[in-house]
C-alpha cells in the first residue's frame, strides 16, 4: 500500500465523536427503498466513521475513472508520462456508447493529449477517453496500481466491480496526492469539483460547499464517491443497485449526503485540507 499522509486532527475532543446516530439515520432511510445500498463514511479529522455493506462488491460504473485519473497524475509527476503525450483513437478498441463527446467526434487516427483525455474522463465522464487511457497505460498496470493503493475488489474475473470501502481508499489517496503535489493535485480536485454531473453528493448541499466527487450510473445503478469540504470535511461513498430510476437514485445519495453534512456541521470545525480550498 502506498504511503498516505495522515489527514487526522490530534485534538483529543475530536476523537470522542459517536457516529452511531448518523449510521442509524442512514440505515433507516435506505430501509424499504427496494434497492441495495453500500455506504462508507469517514470523518477526515479523526478517521472515524461507519460502513453499511461497505465490503459488498457492487458495479463501479464510472467511479472507476477516479483512480484512473489519479494513476495518470502519479505517472506524470514521476516523469513516466507527460501531459503532452498523445494517444491515437482506434474505433475497434476505444468506442463505447454512453457519456462523452469523443464517441461523436473521434475518427481513427485522431490523437488527443493525456491532459485532455484525463479531464474529459472526469468532468464529463467520457467513456471513450477512459478506454483510451486504459489502453495507453495498460489495464494490468492500472489494476496493479489500485491494489497497491489498498483496493481489495479490483476487476474480479474482469468485471468492473468495487466496494464502498475501496472507493474511499481511492478518494483518500487522491487527497494525499494533492497534499504531496499541490499543483497537479489541486487541478485534479478542481476537475472533480466542477463536473457536468453534480447530482449526488452535492445535490442538496449549499452551492458554496466544494464537493470533489465522481459519479457513475448505469441502468438501475447510481453511484457517487468523493469529499465534502465543509467546515469538518468528510469522505462519503454511496453505491446502489436495483434503483427504479437513476435520477431517484441520485436524489437518495444527495439525501444521505445531506444527513452527513448536517451531522458534521454540528461538530467543531477541523482544518484538515489547507492545501486546497476549492473555488
Amino acid at each position: 500500500m502506498l504511503g498516505i499522509l495522515s489527514l487526522r486532527s490530534s485534538t483529543p475532543a475530536a476523537r470522542e465523536v459517536d457516529y452511531f446516530p448518523l449510521k442509524r439515520q442512514v440505515e433507516e432511510f435506505v430501509q424499504g427503498k427496494g434497492a441495495t445500498f453500500a455506504v462508507y463514511f469517514e470523518d477526515l479529522a479523526t478517521g472515524k466513521g461507519f460502513g453499511i455493506n461497505e465490503d459488498k462488491p457492487m458495479v463501479a460504473a464510472s467511479t472507476v475513472k477516479l483512480p484512473m485519473a489519479l494513476y495518470i497524475n502519479e505517472q506524470v509527476v514521476q516523469g513516466k508520462m507527460r501531459w503532452s503525450d498523445r494517444v491515437a483513437y482506434s474505433r475497434d478498441t476505444d468506442y463505447e456508447e454512453g457519456s462523452g463527446v469523443l464517441r461523436y467526434e473521434a475518427r481513427d487516427g485522431d490523437t488527443y493529449s493525456l491532459r485532455l483525455l484525463t479531464n474529459l474522463a472526469i468532468t464529463i465522464s467520457d467513456n471513450v477517453a477512459f478506454r483510451m487511457l486504459a489502453r495507453h497505460v495498460g489495464r494490468d498496470n492500472f489494476i496493479a496500481y489500485m491494489k497497491e493503493l489498498g483496493g481489495k475488489t479490483v476487476y474480479p474475473e474482469g468485471k468492473n466491480l468495487t466496494t464502498a470501502r475501496d472507493l474511499a481508499v481511492y478518494v483518500r489517496a487522491t487527497l494525499d496526492f494533492a497534499r504531496r503535489h499541490p499543483q497537479e493535485g489541486g487541478r485534479l480536485l478542481d476537475d472533480l469539483a466542477h463536473t457536468a454531473f453534480h447530482f449526488g453528493l452535492p445535490g442538496m448541499l449549499p452551492p458554496d460547499v466544494p464537493v470533489a466527487h465522481k459519479e457513475g450510473d448505469l441502468e438501475g445503478i447510481a453511484n457517487d464517491c468523493g469529499v465534502v469540504f465543509c467546515h469538518r470535511p468528510y469522505i462519503l461513498v454511496v453505491l446502489t443497485s436495483g434503483v427504479r430510476d437513476v435520477r431517484e437514485g441520485f436524489r437518495d445519495i444527495a439525501a444521505i449526503s445531506k444527513m452527513a453534512y448536517d451531522f458534521q456541521q454540528g461538530l467543531p470545525p477541523a482544518e484538515v485540507y489547507p492545501y486546497w480550498k476549492g473555488n
